[in-house]
């Protein structure tokens, strides 16, 4: 996995996600955010880490949108405007964030055993809106 910092989209899964939002026809674009969350969701014994990263960049667009949360400015993120998500997305969301930080996640082995202190707060935080939000 390409990856140079701890943001969202940091990373080339995530920015080449980005990609496919910005290819899909605008009214589909929720679908594939969708698609990624539940993905991460899904019984499983563990959770790939490219899993875990279009997980988390789909969270992090959904929290976008919620009170408090910030907006994705980042050039690796889309292009194109997203159309307003529906809040079922939000406990989705958590859900998936909660997987991404659970025990079975190659994504926070890896941060883990990078010795990190950013990457796991600053999910944690997009939790956070993610929770008040779908509350």
């Amino acid at each position: 996995m390409g990856t140079w910092d701890t943001g969202h989209f940091d990373n080339d899964t995530a920015a080449d996600f980005s990609g496919k939002i910005d290819d899909a026809p605008e009214a589909g674009r929720e679908a594939v955010i969708r698609k990624a969350l539940e993905g991460a969701v899904a019984p499983s014994d563990y959770l790939d880490s490219d899993e875990a990263v279009i997980a988390v960049a789909s969270a992090a667009l959904v929290a976008s949108q919620c009170p408090g949360g910030e907006p994705v400015t980042t050039a690796y993120g889309p292009d194109k405007p997203l159309p307003v998500l529906a809040t079922d997305l939000r406990p989705l969301a958590v859900k998936a964030l909660d997987a991404v930080l659970g025990e079975n996640s190659e994504l926070r082995e890896l941060w883990d055993d990078a010795g990190d202190k950013e990457w796991a707060p600053g999910i944690t935080r997009l939790r956070e809106v993610l929770v008040a939000a779908a509350g």
